[in-house]
């Protein structure tokens, strides 16, 4: 009898570590003003592809645009990324990412409609560019 409960302890136990030890997935939203068309998702979509397998071992889960406010949501597991690596990631792609601007190096390989608003990118007056055109 004795030999049971203390079976059925340790296996409580060892559940209840593992369970503790598995981080649940958490989202964040990143401010992205210059990433407005569907060729800088294309873009940022990549990279983050890219970046995912080496920097952040397949730590980032999902991720979601929107174009129309200039957002990107990424869910990610917490053991293997947070919010500043992936700001700072996204910012090394060429994008600014909240409080965090773009690298110089990154940003000037940009298509001209993924710039800032402010240096003549995004979309044109009477020509959306948020959805992939039609061939």
């Amino acid at each position: 009898m004795k030999k049971i409960l203390v079976l059925t302890v340790l296996v409580c136990g060892i559940a209840m570590s593992a369970s503790a030890q598995t981080a649940k997935a958490q989202w964040v939203t990143i401010v992205t003003p210059n990433l407005k068309c569907w060729e800088c998702k294309k873009l940022l979509d990549d990279y983050l592809n890219k970046v995912n397998g080496v920097q952040f071992e397949k730590g980032l889960i999902q991720w979601k645009f929107n174009l129309i406010k200039g957002e990107i949501r990424i869910q990610y597991w917490p053991d293997r990324a947070n919010p500043n690596a992936i700001k700072t990631a996204i910012a090394n792609g060429g994008f600014d990412a909240d409080e965090i601007k773009a690298t110089e190096e990154a940003y000037k390989t940009l298509p001209p409609a993924c710039k800032r608003a402010e240096e003549g990118g995004g979309p044109k007056k009477g020509k959306p560019c948020h959805m992939e055109p039609q061939n």
